[in-house]
């Protein structure tokens, strides 16, 4: 079979696409013809080394897929079989026409949802009803949703006032990204490529203040928000670092202010992004969440996909889809 294979650390030329065997189901696992295997931005991060790798290299490379069970372990329910799933590997292996994956990973795809919708909306939305639930919106309050306009962010700006926001100020980087905020529900855009954005913030919420952040940025700029959040119940949730970094506050920073930081990483979390895949899936066949789907490329093409993505130029998700009919 064909696979990507990450040949070593560093950019995207190290993912080589090469003949491999195929895999075998292990006695838990299942086994699915790949259709549609999205590209994670965090996937670009373990590929340049700026996150961990759970193995060295070399390896095959990715960590979803969507696709027709085709075989399965001999502890798990032969009814998998035929059935249209995405599955999550254990940190590696995605980037095939064929992929081994635990059996407790599946998520069926409804009817009415393309495999290719299923693997580009399911990351994203898993992880922002999630982050929804924790924040307990009440309905009348004003939330900031940083990076709003793709990934995770665009699934936080779709959903945020079906949570309970009643403003949701965004941040976005450029003016087609402020473009596509606005479309998916933001009321106001900050470009957060203005070193300045923060007070660009200040400006335009006229004196009000913010009672929830959605932080993908972390670093330095989280300090910045917490005069503009408000004293006693703003809170700071905390996913990502596109800084490079975590939030840069301290207990001391929250306590004066009356404000709380949720850390929304480690396996409970996981666990609960888990959970929500199902009704993500339901959510989007229904048409209740726009999938975003960029461009869907050929599996050797996946060097290209990671250069796309380092570069922040797409708005949607990169699938990729190995070739038809070849084994």
């Amino acid at each position: 079979m064909q696979a990507i294979v990450m040949t070593d650390i560093g950019g995207p030329e190290v993912l080589v696409a090469r003949e491999v065997p195929a895999p075998q189901a292990g006695p838990d696992e299942v086994v699915i013809r790949a259709e549609a295997i999205p590209v994670l931005y965090p996937e670009t991060k373990l590929r340049s080394g700026d996150f961990p790798l759970g193995a060295p290299p070399p390896l095959i490379f990715g960590f979803q897929a969507a696709a027709v069970v085709a075989e399965v372990g001999r502890q798990v329910d032969p009814a998998l079989i035929g059935q249209r799933v995405v599955v999550a590997t254990k940190g590696f292996g995605a980037y095939a026409e064929f992929v081994a994956a635990p059996a407790d990973s599946v998520v069926f795809i409804p009817d009415g949802l393309s495999s290719v919708d299923a693997a580009a909306v399911l990351m994203n939305g898993s992880v922002a009803i999630p982050l929804l639930e924790t924040a307990t919106l009440t309905g009348g309050e004003t939330v900031l949703i940083q990076a709003a306009a793709t990934g995770i962010g665009s699934s936080l700006t779709q959903l945020a006032k079906e949570y309970g926001a009643a403003r949701v100020v965004a941040t976005a980087g450029g003016p087609e990204k402020a473009a596509q905020a606005r479309n998916l529900g933001a009321d106001e855009v900050i470009d957060h490529n203005d070193p300045t954005w923060t007070m660009r913030l200040r400006e335009t919420l006229g004196g009000a203040t913010v009672d929830v952040v959605f932080d993908a940025i972390g670093g330095a700029t989280a300090a910045e928000l917490l005069d503009l959040m408000t004293p006693l119940r703003g809170r700071m949730l905390g996913y990502g670092w596109l800084s490079g970094a975590p939030a840069q506050v301290s207990a001391s920073d929250l306590i004066m202010r009356g404000l709380t930081f949720t850390g929304c990483a480690g396996p409970d979390w996981l666990d609960r992004v888990a959970k929500a895949g199902s009704a993500v899936l339901a959510r989007a066949a229904a048409g209740g969440l726009d999938p975003l789907v960029e461009a869907v490329l050929p599996l050797d093409q996946a060097s290209r996909a990671h250069r796309l993505l380092e570069d922040r130029t797409p708005l949607g998700k990169i699938v990729l889809r190995p070739a038809p009919g070849v084994s």
